[in-house]
Order: structure tokens, then C-alpha cells, then sequence
């Protein structure tokens, strides 16, 4: 299966569904994205970190702004793929084949009540590996990871950190997936609960943890409204 990408802001991004997205990813490994208008307003700011979007091997829309820019720019037929339901699709999979798996990230006691629960939903499920977020020894994590096996790696240490840690690392394990999930242990150890489905399929689920958190407002709101102003600059200027 061959990528199917759209630009927006300078950044190409992957139109398959979310099945075509599993079966990609599961056949070719390396890195992928979960991309948000944050991580590309971050983007348009920060060359490196642009660099390691643009040197991933798949980068999903995420976030709903990210599938109306892309419509802004004209662009049709874009999926929205959450990353947390990618990631779960990928832990499913690799499950059912019986592969190893590793978790990085979020506090002690969140990461081994994710592993948990995780290992009782997916009998099959082979953890080798789990690091919560706050070790200070990188290069000994790189290491233990490595030497760990896993083909599957999933990090949670927030944008843009995770996805500079999984693009230091995914050299030396070429044949390993790499995902950047954010917060997603939190849900999976029950801390946090997704949006009711409703808010899920109609894209405002962002809208329904910024309500259930108000904190959230002050990192969201002014970033999306300066988002949408540079696609429709790019839109009318090409830039």
C-alpha cells in the first residue's frame, strides 16, 4: 500500500481511513505522528521539529482542525483518525500476533495501571517494556528499550518531546512502530474519560475535555484561531 498524503502548511499528511492506517503502519513500521494544529502551529515555528513530522512514516489528522484545514485548502476525502483509537487498533493487532510491546511515559503508578488493564482486555498482549515519563537517564532508556525487543513502542511524554525522543531512537530499531499518544495512559489506567461518542464522530471532543478541564483553554484557544487565519492564508496566497 502506497501513502496517500495532502499538504497543509508546508506538512504532509495521510488521507487513509483508519483500517488502511493500521495495515500501513503494521507493514512498515517507523514513526508516526498523531498531528494536531498545535504540533503545526509548533511546526511552523521550530525547523527541526518540523523536520521529524516530515520524517515520519505516516502522519495521521488527529485533531479535527487539522481535517478543516485541509478542507479550507480544498482538499476532499480526509479522515480524521484520533490518536488514541489508533493506537489501540495497533496494540489490538500486535496482540493477535503475539509481538512485544512497550509503554513510556505518564506517572508510576498511571503506566502500570494502563499495563493492567491493557493485559486483561488483550489476552495476548506482551508488554517487555514499561517507563514511566520522568527518568532522567535518556541514554539508559534508549538502551533498555532497544535491548527490550519491542516492535511496538508507544510514548506518552507530551508533543513535541515524545516525538523528539521516538526519532532519536527509531534508527536503531528498524523493524519497531513508534507511536506518540500524549495522554492517552490516562485513559486506558481510567483516570480520564473519552467524550461520549456523539462528541466523538461530530469532532468535538477536544471542545468536551477543554470543558471537563478549563485549563485547557488557555493552551488551545489562542493557537486554533491564529491556525485557521494561516491556512486561510495559504489558501488565498499560497503561503
Amino acid at each position: 500500500m502506497e501513502r496517500k498524503t495532502e499538504s497543509l502548511q508546508g506538512i504532509n499528511i495521510d488521507t487513509l481511513k483508519l483500517d488502511e492506517a493500521v495495515e500501513y503502519a503494521f507493514e512498515n513500521r517507523g514513526q508516526v505522528v498523531t498531528l494536531n494544529p498545535e504540533m503545526v502551529m509548533s511546526a511552523n515555528k521550530n525547523k527541526d521539529f518540523k523536520n521529524i513530522i516530515q520524517n515520519a512514516q505516516l502522519v495521521i489528522p488527529d485533531g479535527i482542525g487539522v481535517k478543516i484545514g485541509l478542507k479550507i485548502l480544498g482538499k476532499k476525502n480526509i479522515h480524521r483518525i484520533a490518536g488514541i483509537e489508533f493506537a489501540y487498533s495497533m496494540i489490538k493487532k500486535f496482540a493477535s500476533e503475539k509481538l512485544p510491546v512497550a509503554l513510556i511515559g505518564a506517572k508510576q503508578e498511571v503506566i502500570e495501571t494502563a499495563c493492567n488493564n491493557l493485559k486483561k482486555e488483550f489476552s495476548g498482549l506482551n508488554i517487555v517494556y514499561s517507563q514511566n515519563g520522568y527518568f532522567t537517564d535518556k541514554e539508559k532508556v534508549k538502551a533498555d528499550l532497544v535491548n527490550s525487543g519491542a516492535k511496538l513502542v508507544l510514548v506518552a511524554l507530551g508533543s513535541p518531546k515524545q516525538e523528539e525522543f521516538i526519532f532519536e531512537i527509531k534508527s536503531h530499531m528498524p523493524e519497531t512502530l513508534f507511536i506518540g499518544v500524549g495522554g492517552s495512559f490516562d485513559v486506558w489506567a481510567g483516570l480520564v474519560r473519552r467524550a461520549p461518542e456523539i462528541w466523538q464522530k461530530t469532532g468535538f471532543e477536544w471542545l468536551y475535555r477543554t470543558l471537563k478541564e478549563p485549563s485547557r483553554f488557555k493552551r488551545i484557544f489562542p493557537v486554533l484561531p491564529m491556525f485557521v487565519l494561516k491556512v486561510l492564508k495559504e489558501r488565498i496566497f499560497g503561503c
